[in-house]
């Protein structure tokens, strides 16, 4: 066996929200500014805690980011997620519980990773109703992506205590930044996301796949 972790970011990865997550952060954010996000701006935090997200995105945008703003920004953006997601609830990745099922029929850990709150996080996998080894959320750890941290604790949750033996996959720069930072074996790029082929292109990464639904075929090569 190649690895025996698969530590697969959800949103955009595994889970299909049709952008709701993103578009909730930047109506939060220039609602509380009264002006929009550049778009690049936006960009540079995708794959992050969103907590982290909301007082980055002040900060670079004001220079300052005070708690108190955070949080006020943060709360109006899980009302708008949480209204988005009723409307619009996520959906699998076509493949993909097909491909999670393949992995542990193999014997791999499938760990899911998120920069969602468990709040956020635990509504949407329970409506998906699979079977994986652990979810990991970005109010888990002290730093979210692209420290390694959450990764870290996929592994404690697996049992797996070897990077060698570990797959990272993401759909944004941040998500394969975090799997550089653990060290894993495996850091693999998915195009169904927030980034294009060619954005994630740009950043170091062992494998880009078309969709996580591809990541049996790895344990074949």
């Amino acid at each position: 066996m190649t690895f025996e972790l698969a530590a697969l970011d959800m949103a955009g990865t595994t889970v299909h929200e049709g952008g709701a997550v993103y578009a909730a952060l930047d109506q939060a954010v220039a609602a509380h500014l009264g002006r929009p996000v550049p778009a690049d701006v936006l960009h540079r935090w995708t794959g992050t805690s969103k907590h982290e997200a909301v007082a980055g995105l002040l900060t670079e945008l004001t220079g300052t980011a005070p708690p108190a703003d955070v949080e006020t920004v943060y709360a109006d953006f899980t009302v708008r997620l949480t209204k988005a997601y009723a409307a619009d609830p996520p959906r699998p990745v076509p493949g993909v519980p097909e491909a999670i099922a393949e992995l542990r029929a193999a014997g791999v850990r499938v760990v899911l990773q998120t920069g969602y709150s468990r709040d956020i996080a635990e509504p949407i996998l329970d409506a998906l109703d699979w079977t994986v080894d652990g979810l990991v959320t970005s109010d888990d750890v002290a730093a979210s992506r692209p420290a390694p941290y959450m990764i870290f604790h996929a592994m404690e949750l697996a049992g797996v205590t070897s990077v060698d033996r570990v797959l990272v996959a993401g759909d944004t720069p941040n998500d394969l930044a975090a799997g550089r930072n653990a060290g894993a074996a495996y850091v693999v790029a998915v195009t169904t996301g927030a980034s294009t082929a060619t954005d994630l292109g740009r950043h170091p990464h062992t494998h880009l796949l078309e969709s996580a639904a591809d990541l049996p075929a790895l344990l074949r090569r």
